[in-house]
């Protein structure tokens, strides 16, 4: 009598975070890319564009001259574009397309991960959004700032004032600063560079602390704008980025009676 084959074992779920691997066709390139994108040059843009704004906390000119050395830079608008813009734009727009291409991972990661993933892909939206609006606003709209480095805070101040605009800053700046952080993480991961779980798990905390310092950090910024006075429009109308204007001479009438001697002789 012929016996049914036994039935195979139920596959067991891959835990953890499988590393990038080749032979998936042309995603493993472009999904290597859009990682390494988002700690260099991105994320290194994130931690400068911190730590400079954290010059806020001492009031507007010494923003003003943070926003002046920065634009004064060599080939800064060469920089600007290929370090920031153009990574930043594949970072998003590939961002955009893993997470409407994503699959259920329920069954891939644990129920803490699951969640960690849906938060990657969340926070990743709200930041996008924020930094579109973040840009316009502040590179492309109004006051233009690499000329009138001077008006930085009292823009940033403006803007600020509206109650709306304060909460979506706040918002966007802990889910940036927590997609950073993760990304790191995954980063490290999926690059190999923290095999095990051990590892994994230590790095976890260093991720969690660059980040929590990150967030914090752009907090006490927002926080230093919107409590400091109201700043001039422009607390350095002599100087722009690229020219710094001599200081007015004064003419004295012994100066001119000089020069008219000179002319007489």
């Amino acid at each position: 009598m012929a016996t049914a084959p036994p039935a195979s074992p139920a596959q067991q779920p891959i835990r953890g975070v499988q590393p990038i691997r080749a032979g998936q066709g042309n995603s493993f390139f472009w999904r290597k890319l859009h990682s390494l994108t988002g700690i260099v040059p991105i994320g290194a843009f994130l931690i400068e564009h911190l730590v400079s704004n954290f010059e806020t906390v001492h009031g507007p000119l010494a923003y003003a001259k943070t926003v002046l050395f920065l634009n004064s830079l060599p080939l800064v608008r060469v920089l600007e574009w290929t370090l920031i813009f153009i990574p930043l734009t594949f970072h998003a727009l590939y961002g955009v397309y893993i997470a409407v291409r994503g699959r259920n991972n329920v069954n891939v990661y644990p129920w803490a991960g699951n969640w960690m993933y849906l938060s990657q892909r969340v926070t990743g939206i709200i930041a996008l959004l924020y930094i579109v609006y973040h840009v316009w606003t502040q590179r492309f709209s109004g006051v233009s700032l690499p000329e009138h480095p001077g008006a930085a805070f009292a823009k940033v101040q403006h803007e600020l004032a509206n109650p709306w605009v304060l909460v979506v800053y706040i918002i966007a700046m802990i889910a940036t600063t927590w997609h950073f952080a993760y990304g790191t993480w995954l980063f490290a991961a999926k690059w190999g560079i923290t095999p095990g779980t051990r590892a994994r798990k230590r790095f976890a905390y260093v991720c969690a602390v660059i980040g929590i310092v990150l967030c914090l950090m752009g907090l006490t910024s927002i926080y230093a704008v919107v409590t400091a006075p109201p700043a001039p429009d422009d607390v350095m109308p002599m100087q722009t980025s690229s020219i710094t204007m001599p200081a007015p001479t004064t003419v004295t009438l012994e100066t001119t009676n000089a020069v008219q001697q000179q002319k007489a002789q």
